[in-house]
């Protein structure tokens, strides 16, 4: 599995090896010994898995507050998307910056978003399915998120607000100017 660290303290991308013949393909999409290798101590306890059926679904910028804030194990068996992930760790040296990559069935990658990320994702192709490994149980009561088109983060979309399919909870979640992060950083 190929490794590959990204501008925000603490992300990655893994790139598992697919084998494939005229059957169709295996592939160890994780492995835990790698994870205790480079990300020692986590644990997930949760998969999740999404299906969205249009191009311009924008799932984000979700996450939980602590006690029971996630890192998240993300990617794509169906379709496409672009997957952001914003840093909102207060003293960190990307504070309120973002890596945006894309993940698809095709390119077989994964991000690993750790805890203190806001994280979304945008559907580039129809029937999208996106799965994902979390480290803590949901918590309604500290589910929580910032507005996707947040001028300050500057995030490229590949959508407009005239094209752009959000849930109603969404549409409501405010700037990270107007949220008082809970989240502090932690050199590696």
């Amino acid at each position: 599995m190929q490794v590959t660290k990204l501008a925000i303290p603490g992300a990655y991308v893994f790139e598992p090896k697919r084998f494939g013949d005229d059957r169709g393909f295996f592939s160890e999409t994780y492995n835990q010994k790698v994870f205790d290798e480079l990300l020692p101590d986590t644990n997930f306890v949760q998969d999740n898995h999404s299906l969205s059926r249009d191009v311009g679904v924008l799932r984000g910028l979700h996450f939980q507050t602590p006690p029971f804030d996630q890192g998240k194990l993300v990617r794509v068996t169906r379709g496409k998307v672009l997957d952001v992930i914003v840093d909102i760790r207060v003293g960190s040296p990307t504070y309120g910056q973002h890596v945006a990559v894309e993940l698809s069935a095709d390119n077989w990658k994964q991000l690993w978003a750790p805890p203190g990320m806001a994280h979304g994702f945008c559907t580039l192709e129809p029937d999208t399915e996106f799965l994902y490994k979390v480290t803590n149980f949901y918590a309604p009561d500290h589910d929580a998120g910032i507005a996707y088109d947040d001028p300050d983060l500057d995030i490229d979309w590949p959508v407009t607000p005239d094209t752009v399919i959000q849930s109603e909870k969404d549409k409501q979640l405010p700037k990270l100017k107007d949220f008082n992060s809970p989240f502090q950083f932690k050199e590696e």
